[in-house]
């Protein structure tokens, strides 16, 4: 029997009947500091491949009749959500106004942001004749949820340009709950420049005046290469992978399902206790975590052959890194890295958890300023093109982000917050808090991944009994 601080969540199938009523262009509402023909300089970190991404989320509201929240500050009908979503959004695209704009490229492939006669955000309204209690346990993120994120007919993947930079849909239910699916270009924000953002849409609209704190900084001039440009790292993390496993076949050709978990604290706990490396440096539950996760995935997608290498990347905040100059509040664009680390099939599936552990926890630890301007001036010598999913593992951690504090619009806290359908890239894992441990990861954590379903099981039974000895 599973122990009780690890759950299984199973995601409930289902079919969302969806109507579009309207949408309309949101643009700011009152003048802005830019003019028609006027550009926007994004820095490299904004402008590398992996940031050419829309990152779609979703956040589920319960009708005014069962909102408890003290947070509350008005009442509203059903009808009127769109509408104090729409003003909020106007205002708060004052001070975000590079969100207005649209991305177009300039020499060498590079992006920026431009002001030109398409502009405004996109608020998309929705309806669907079901209720909320319909769609099953909103807890951890659901493909059967596409339908309510807006996308245009035909729409290309991972188009960028000449986009609206924030699209938002609502949906109303029968019910009278609603949902927010978000559309937010990556180049314009990183997770935590986008909980600002979010942040202060939320608080604007629950107070029904602008509310910015901290005042949103764009400054992306501060991470310019050098002139000449210095790469003083190989940056692994960009180097192009040559398949020559059966890792990629196994999850590209086969249809992957998404696999979500409610991992308890006392099991991280044991994980990180269990994953110490064999030095006095000690790891962070994260180290623990992505360790055993990516030794467990491999286990389970039976990789072969046992001498291949492969990486595990996952993002870096390099933030408080940063000291020539540092970095003013309210900045609110990308400031990660993409750390990497490398290991043979052999080393993951029969070495052991602390020395996999210490190469995660070296690979955090070698994100520096100086391997942030590095990767800056990487990607001005040789823009990558193309994203690199052979061979690896990708995590991301969500659960620093205080998303279910964030979207508080005036409606409570959401019932779900977050991402909904990973299997588009199915080599990316995510750590997602869960809602009642929102504030700094206290308690549980999600963890979504997505596997063959012949894998599954395996995967299932690695993730439990390696932690146990």
């Amino acid at each position: 029997m599973a122990p009780p601080w690890v759950q299984e969540l199973h995601l409930h199938h289902l079919t969302i009947p969806v109507t579009i009523d309207k949408m309309f262009s949101v643009m700011p509402s009152r003048p802005i500091p830019v003019k028609p023909g006027d550009s926007l300089y994004l820095s490299n970190l904004d402008d590398m491949i992996g940031a050419r991404v829309f990152t779609p989320t979703v956040y589920f509201y319960q009708s005014d009749n069962n909102n408890t929240s003290s947070s509350s500050s008005f009442s509203c009908s059903q009808k009127a959500v769109t509408e104090i979503l729409q003003c909020a959004l106007a205002d708060v695209l004052v001070p975000y106004y590079p969100l207005s704009g649209r991305l177009r490229e300039t020499k060498n492939g590079k992006l920026e942001v431009f002001f030109g006669p398409e502009q405004g955000a996109l608020i998309v309204e929705a309806k669907s004749d079901i209720a909320l209690a319909e769609l099953g346990d909103l807890t951890a993120p659901n493909p059967a949820w596409e339908p309510l994120i807006f996308k245009f007919p035909n729409e290309e993947q991972y188009k960028v340009l000449e986009m609206p930079l924030v699209i938002a849909q609502v949906t109303l239910f029968s019910c009278g709950g609603f949902s927010l699916g978000l559309r937010l270009c990556h180049c314009i924000c990183d997770g935590l420049g986008a909980m600002q953002f979010l942040g202060a849409w939320a608080a604007t609209a629950r107070k029904g005046s602008l509310v910015t704190d901290p005042e949103p900084c764009w400054d992306r001039e501060i991470f310019r290469p050098r002139d000449p440009p210095v790469v003083k790292f190989p940056h692994m993390e960009f180097m192009r992978i040559e398949e020559g496993s059966n890792l990629t076949m196994t999850l590209w050709q086969t249809k992957p399902v998404q696999k979500c978990y409610r991992i308890k604290r006392e099991f991280q706990n044991r994980v990180k206790a269990l994953a110490q490396p064999y030095d006095a440096a000690g790891c962070t539950t994260f180290d623990a975590m992505a360790a055993h996760i990516w030794r467990s995935w491999v286990k389970a997608l039976d990789v072969r052959p046992l001498d291949y290498q492969l990486r595990l990347t996952f993002s870096v905040n390099a933030r408080q890194k940063l000291r020539n100059p540092p970095l003013r509040e309210g900045f609110y664009g990308n400031v990660v890295c993409v750390a990497c680390t490398k290991s043979s099939v052999s080393e993951l599936v029969h070495g052991k958890l602390p020395e996999t552990t210490r190469l995660v926890r070296e690979a955090r630890q070698s994100v520096s300023e100086e391997y942030l301007r590095s990767t800056v001036d990487f990607v001005e010598v040789d823009r990558p093109r193309q994203l690199e999913f052979g061979g690896k593992l990708t995590i991301t951690q969500w659960t620093r982000f205080s998303i279910y504090k964030c979207a508080d619009f005036g409606w409570g806290r959401p019932l779900y917050a977050g991402p909904i359908d990973l299997t588009p890239t199915p080599q990316v894992c995510v750590f997602l808090p869960e809602g009642e441990a929102d504030y700094g990861g206290g308690g549980s954590m999600i963890v979504c991944i997505c596997l063959p379903e012949s894998a599954a099981l395996k995967f299932t039974q690695a993730l439990l009994l390696d932690s146990l000895f």
